[in-house]
């Protein structure tokens, strides 16, 4: 059971540790219109690449960015934010193909989160700004900037998302959709990815490790622990701190592991996973009803007790049940290789077979204990004559 835990530790803390590569680099791609930039950087998520010509006497960026792997119901943006780090404050190009094949390309500041990439007008010039829909479903936007006053290193964010009725949806939330953004030296070509999302990764590490562990294993755990020890005398009361202890133990990570996605939250409010956050709150609440109920558990000779066990049982399943959901949402979110998710699934696996098992073991147990306690010890089992002999 120790390398079960040890198991699910590692899946949740090396999620989406891998980063995304691409297939070509932007050095090799040649403009079917013969333009030529100088200067290109992979971009490292959502397929992009930006190719830029940057004179620092001008202050003027010719850019070209390059989006593959796109459908005609899809819109792409690239913005720079010249205020701050990341989505809001940018000043966005936006692209997409119309119902009629047509592309539109346009202007869009981004002055909060949830827009609507209404068209209007950025902090700083933009010029020759078109788009192109290559055979290779690849949207190209081309654009001329001026921007002398925004400094050489540039905050740049680039996105997808979906089109409906020439009208653009809202972006997906994926962990590619949030980690696309970063910072470009235009001189020397470096770049790297900002801090806050690199920081906002970590976070999301963190809460799916705390509440895998908690719902996710430590839950199970002592729910196996209560049904399936108690039947043995020797283990009384063992059973019950070992069962308390775990569960408690589950409660307290689960809390703190709740107040990493509220913090998550709070910095992201246009970012929202209704179902993942509602599923987490239900979980708290019936985690909480089970620490009190703990508190006020009736003595065994009570007759209340009866209807405790009952509460307590039907809670108890129901919290392990939702919280195994929501791990699975919350694999959704991350989208982390599909064989960190297959290891947390062979976990769950693991534990519904040493559940089966025990299951078999102590029916048979209390079966035999039921026979030996009307004194109709069944044939064979201590001997030919059933007493040892």
């Amino acid at each position: 059971m120790a390398r079960t835990l040890q198991l699910a530790s590692f899946l949740c803390l090396f999620t989406c540790l891998i980063p995304t590569s691409h297939a070509q680099t932007c050095a090799k791609h040649a403009f079917s219109n013969n333009r030529v930039f100088k200067s290109c950087s992979d971009l490292p998520v959502l397929n992009s690449f930006l190719h830029y010509n940057y004179d620092s006497v001008s202050g003027k960026l010719q850019i070209a960015y390059r989006h593959t792997g796109t459908t005609p119901s899809t819109w792409v943006a690239w913005a720079i934010n010249p205020t701050s780090k990341g989505m809001v404050g940018s000043q966005a190009l936006v692209a997409y193909q119309m119902n009629d094949g047509s592309m539109r390309a346009y202007t869009s500041p981004i002055p909060q989160y949830r827009t609507q990439l209404r068209e209007g007008e950025l902090s700083f010039d933009v010029s020759d700004l078109s788009a192109t829909y290559e055979k290779n479903n690849e949207i190209i936007i081309f654009a001329t900037l001026e921007i002398s006053r925004n400094g050489t290193t540039l905050n740049h964010v680039w996105q997808e998302g979906a089109i409906s009725g020439n009208v653009p949806q809202m972006h997906g939330t994926s962990a590619a959709n949030m980690q696309s953004m970063g910072t470009l030296n235009l001189i020397s070509g470096e770049g790297g990815t900002i801090g806050e999302g690199s920081s906002r990764q970590r976070k999301q590490k963190i809460h799916a490790v705390l509440n895998a562990v908690s719902w996710g294993i430590l839950m199970p755990l002592g729910a196996i622990i209560a049904r399936y020890m108690k039947v043995f005398k020797s283990a009384d009361p063992a059973w019950f701190y070992l069962h308390a202890s775990c569960q408690l133990s589950a409660y307290v990570v689960g809390v703190v592991g709740w107040g990493t996605g509220l913090k998550l939250g709070s910095e992201s409010p246009g970012i929202q996973y209704s179902a993942h956050r509602t599923i987490g709150i239900i979980l708290l609440c019936l985690g909480t009803s089970q620490v009190f109920a703990l508190l006020v558990r009736p003595k065994p000779d009570q007759k209340l007790r009866f209807y405790w066990n009952i509460y307590h049982h039907l809670v108890g399943y129901g919290v392990i049940i939702l919280g195994v959901i929501n791990i699975f949402k919350g694999f959704d979110i991350l989208e982390p290789e599909r064989k960190w998710k297959n290891a947390y699934i062979g976990v769950i696996i693991a534990l519904a077979c040493n559940a089966v098992m025990l299951e078999a073991y102590t029916w048979f147990f209390l079966q035999r204990k039921r026979s030996e306690s009307e004194g109709k010890i069944p044939y064979g089992i201590n001997g030919a004559h059933g007493n040892g002999f």
